[in-house]
């Protein structure tokens, strides 16, 4: 194998509080205009989340999943699981953040196990994600 290769992802989404201390992630105008439905909506958010969480991880802000959850006041289980999809393929990503994503891509099925490599996941980005619960 050769040398480690970095890839760098990045959703550009903007986060509000809202009373209560709820947050809000509003995405930019360019995609929202895409006619996406409820569905993807949950997935967008969900993505932004775990792309957020590994981001906060890996600067060192928080040491284990375990604290992260803690600080988020959210089930470690939960996070671990969303963690996962920042292991999805680039352009299953962007399809999510799109709204180009088949409608076998949801967001409990991601939660499911699925391939690792992204060669498994994708056959021709171009035409279609093949993620199989």
């Amino acid at each position: 194998m050769g040398a480690a290769q970095m890839l760098t992802v990045r959703v550009p989404l903007a986060v509000r509080q809202q009373r209560g201390g709820r947050k809000l992630m509003i995405a930019p105008a360019s995609t929202t205009n895409r006619g996406s439905s409820a569905g993807d909506t949950t997935l967008v958010k969900a993505v932004a989340r775990a792309f957020r969480w590994r981001r906060m991880m890996e600067t060192g802000c928080f040491a284990t999943i375990n604290e992260l959850a803690a600080a988020e006041k959210i089930n470690s289980s939960y996070v671990s699981r969303l963690l996962r999809l920042t292991l999805l393929a680039p352009c299953i990503v962007e399809a999510i953040l799109d709204g180009r994503q088949p409608e076998t891509i949801t967001l409990p099925g991601l939660m499911e196990p699925w391939p690792s490599l992204w060669s498994d996941q994708t056959g021709s980005c171009s035409r279609r994600s093949r993620i199989h619960r």
